[in-house]
């Protein structure tokens, strides 16, 4: 009697092939997002209180017409940009800053807007009556957790959410070609 050849094994060497073609792929989109990413995923913004001075510093700010941007201290009940207390950016393309004195205690949602349009960073701050230095990533966030999108307080742009998306689809790929590979017996 005469056995006619498996046409599983071409069928499984043709999904192999696939997926080996559509690793190298992945990777380099993986990569080329977080080439893209690279300076925004560095932006954002350091918020500190010393005694009744609330200070910002960023480097997220590029110098357009003579301006950085400005920075904007929102207190409770204020919502936008435009209604807090406005200072303007100051400092080199390495660094800018920004600082408000006699803030009475409470809690303050600073923003710092770039001269370009651009949002460098959004951060809740504590103003204690004590004069010791303070730090506030501890603070509560103006807006909730966000505990659904990967953050308790930070809000990361699209550029960086693609990139991680990216690299875990790209791990999913490599998991399941992986398990199929182990899983099929090998023969001599």
């Amino acid at each position: 009697m005469f056995r006619r050849p498996c046409r599983r094994k071409a069928v499984h060497m043709r999904n192999s092939t696939t997926l080996l073609r559509s690793g190298p792929a992945a990777a380099a989109a993986a990569a080329l997002a977080l080439t893209l990413a690279g300076p925004a995923a560095a932006a954002g913004i350091s918020v500190s209180t010393t005694g009744s001075t609330v200070s910002v510093s960023t480097t997220a700010c590029t110098q357009t017409n003579g301006q950085w941007g400005t920075a904007s201290l929102l207190g409770s009940g204020q919502a936008s940009f435009s209604q807090g207390r406005q200072v303007a950016l100051s400092g080199t393309a390495s660094g800018q800053s920004a600082a408000w004195s006699n803030v009475t205690p409470g809690t303050y949602t600073v923003i710092v807007m770039c001269s370009n349009g651009n949002t460098a960073g959004t951060q809740s701050v504590v103003v204690s009556s004590s004069p010791s230095p303070s730090v506030s990533p501890s603070a509560s966030p103006s807006r909730g957790v966000m505990g659904g999108i990967g953050g308790g307080s930070a809000d990361y742009g699209t550029v960086t959410m693609v990139a991680g998306g990216a690299l875990v689809g790209s791990g999913l790929i490599a998991t399941a070609w992986y398990l199929r590979r182990r899983g099929k017996p090998r023969h001599l």
